[in-house]
């Protein structure tokens, strides 16, 4: 909230835009970047400056990486050693079990980030350089950064739909998001042991999920919008296929189109809320309710159907305190996304499939937008802006800063309820 703040006072100043940017207008800016979401009410490209881009940039970095990790990391550079009130706190962030390798993990993180963003720069300079010129370079940078973090702001009114069928566009973007998606744990993982059966079983739940949903989405969108004439029907057969992954990888919280997003069938934007939902992997930069998530809430469903008290995945075992935590992420997304929309149709009488879209998008702090971020009014926008900091912060945070632990005095005999 600090960092949202700062973030929007910045904007706000003279400095950052050319001069139709109000505070509600920079407050939602700041919002969607720290939280790397990616909506947006006017063009980033067209709309700030510089200096203005150099800010949401920096916001994006902040809030992809976690700011505990820049708090780690500087404590580090100044010599002051990182205490154990600290220490707890970074392993809930990180969503680590021990204490002992916390400063080395914030260090592998910085690491990875700073060594993807560098090469996805370069690589997207081949596009922008020979285009824009100079201001190329820093647009390969700014999207190399939006992409790694998983935020979506672009600096284009139409997003990279001018490159819908570049090669290299539609391979570095995607090439970058995955990345982020999947968690810096799991990267460092893959690096340092570069097998199969010696992954961890995170790593190897995550790489697999997240192939699974790359080739369904990206499928699935192609046998949905092949004869659209609104988004792939006016494409080359070749650009079909690259707009069509391009757009099945993107709602994993990325946020980037190479189409018209708002000229979608409504049964592919129900594919794309789904994925949306679903996002990406716990440490990472992105959002969503994670692809861990889903896959212990499929285990738990078959173990049940099978009679089951344990799940089993790749010779482990989990036990129930993961599928309660499970659970209780599930309930209160689902609820908390429900909500929200119900009270968003209340104020605006639009398309609903706009408003489920937008508030699904918010939430799994993706960016991808129908078009009806511009159109919301004050309350609107301070709904949207809420989903955007509870999805990045995490609906499982908010629910153990609000809650109090207390040992219960009286104890009950069990009962019996009749369920299904």
């Amino acid at each position: 909230m600090g960092f949202i703040i700062l973030g929007a006072i910045l904007l706000w100043l003279p400095v950052s835009h050319y001069g139709d940017i109000g505070l509600s207008e920079a407050l939602f800016t700041s919002t969607s970047a720290v939280t790397v979401t990616g909506l947006v009410l006017t063009d980033t490209g067209a709309a700030f400056t510089g200096f203005g881009q150099a800010v949401i940039a920096v916001l994006i970095q902040l809030g992809g990486l976690g700011l505990m990790t820049f708090a780690v990391l500087l404590l580090g550079a100044l010599g002051i050693p990182v205490g154990m009130p600290q220490r707890l706190i970074l392993r809930e962030d990180l969503n680590q079990t021990s204490l002992s390798n916390l400063t080395y993990i914030a260090r592998m993180i910085l690491i990875i980030a700073l060594v993807c963003e560098a090469v996805g720069a370069l690589l997207l300079a081949i596009v922008f350089v020979p285009q824009f010129g100079l201001n190329g370079l820093w647009q390969a940078v700014f999207h190399s950064i939006s992409a790694f973090n998983n935020a979506g702001f672009g600096l284009h009114p139409d997003s990279l739909s001018q490159w819908v069928g570049n090669p290299i566009i539609n391979l570095v973007i995607p090439a970058l998001f995955i990345l982020g998606g999947l968690g810096f744990i799991v990267v460092g993982d893959l690096y340092k042991t570069r097998n199969w059966r010696s992954l961890t079983l995170h790593s190897k739940l995550m790489l697999l999920g997240t192939a699974v949903l790359i080739v369904w989405g990206g499928v699935m969108f192609a046998l949905l919008e092949w004869r659209n004439p609104e988004t792939l029907g006016a494409l080359s057969a070749g650009e079909k296929v690259w707009a069509s992954w391009f757009q099945g990888v993107t709602p994993r919280t990325a946020g980037f189109n190479t189409i018209n997003t708002s000229g979608m069938h409504d049964s592919t934007s129900l594919l794309t809320m789904t994925l949306m939902l679903v996002g990406g992997g716990s440490t990472s930069t992105a959002g969503g309710i994670k692809v861990t998530t889903l896959f212990v809430l499929l285990l738990a469903t078959v173990a049940f159907f099978r009679r089951q008290t344990t799940l089993h995945i790749f010779g482990r075992s989990l036990g129930l305190d993961e599928v309660m935590k499970v659970l209780a992420l599930t309930t209160i997304s689902m609820l908390l996304v429900l909500t929200s929309i119900f009270v968003m149709s209340i104020n605006h009488d639009g398309a609903f499939i706009d408003l489920a879209f937008e508030v699904t998008s918010a939430f799994g702090t993706v960016g991808l937008s129908r078009g009806t971020t511009g159109e919301l009014d004050g309350l609107g926008r301070a709904i949207i802006m809420t989903i955007m900091f509870v999805g990045r912060v995490g609906p499982l945070t908010i629910g153990f800063f609000l809650a109090t632990r207390a040992v219960p005095r009286v104890k009950y005999p069990a009962g019996q309820i009749y369920l299904g």
